[in-house]
């Protein structure tokens, strides 16, 4: 089924053009043309991502964001603004925004931000069921805390498995650190960010095998478990 997408835009030309391009692309959208009508159209429900103007009349794109993060913690939404300063794209994150676009913006990057941000919603309600894993050479069966080549098979720790399910989820993508350090220390503390820090290198010797297997550390930002399938 397609992604069903809630596009509030007051300049129409501007939205229709969007529509158009995100029907193009396979996409269900429905436009409105302000904030009011936004969160009217929202209360309906069944929507997969919701994308915002920020300069709106009746209500303001933050304001409307705040007002759907009260229903809905999680509804990806994004920002489209003229407004580049960084205060108002802190803004637009603390209103509950996942990410934000300047005006002009290259169409293929917003599309390939809505499928990634849509490939992490969308599949996370089935994604948190499952257990079964394959990484390059190795299979990964989370229930039974095992890694296993074909030959050696490895025996995890709670914590190696919990953290290596996350990186599997979020395979080839950007595993948040502070999503990662709530949900298995259950605080981003410095001390639990030397721990994962620990548990990091030993899954990186679990997976040494593979070399089309590589995990990369941002430095406060996150984890990326990269997988390369090509070869």
């Amino acid at each position: 089924m397609n992604a069903k997408i809630l596009l509030v835009e007051d300049d129409m030309n501007f939205g229709n053009v969007m529509k158009n391009f995100l029907e193009l692309n396979s996409y269900q959208v429905e436009l409105v043309r302000d904030g009011q009508a936004g969160l009217q159209a929202f209360t309906k429900g069944g929507y997969d991502l919701i994308v915002l103007d920020v300069m709106m009349p009746k209500v303001d794109g933050f304001t409307l964001a705040k007002q759907i993060r009260e229903l809905d913690k999680k509804t990806p939404i994004f920002f489209l603004t003229a407004k580049g300063m960084k205060e108002d794209m802190l803004t637009g994150y603390r209103a509950g925004g996942d990410d934000y676009l300047t005006k002009p913006f290259d169409t293929e990057v917003l599309l390939h931000k809505i499928q990634t941000v849509l490939r992490r919603s969308m599949g996370s309600s089935e994604l948190e069921d499952k257990t079964d894993f394959e990484i390059g050479i190795y299979k990964f069966d989370y229930k039974l805390r095992k890694i296993s080549d074909g030959e050696e098979v490895v025996q995890l720790s709670p914590k190696e498995a919990d953290l290596l399910r996350l990186l599997c989820l979020h395979e080839n993508d950007l595993l948040p650190r502070q999503k990662a350090l709530k949900l298995i220390w259950g605080d981003d503390n410095y001390f639990n960010g030397r721990s994962m820090d620990v548990f990091i290198t030993r899954i990186r010797k679990y997976l040494k095998k593979d070399p089309q297997i590589e995990i990369v550390s941002l430095h406060g930002k996150g984890v990326r478990l990269l997988v390369n399938k090509s070869a």
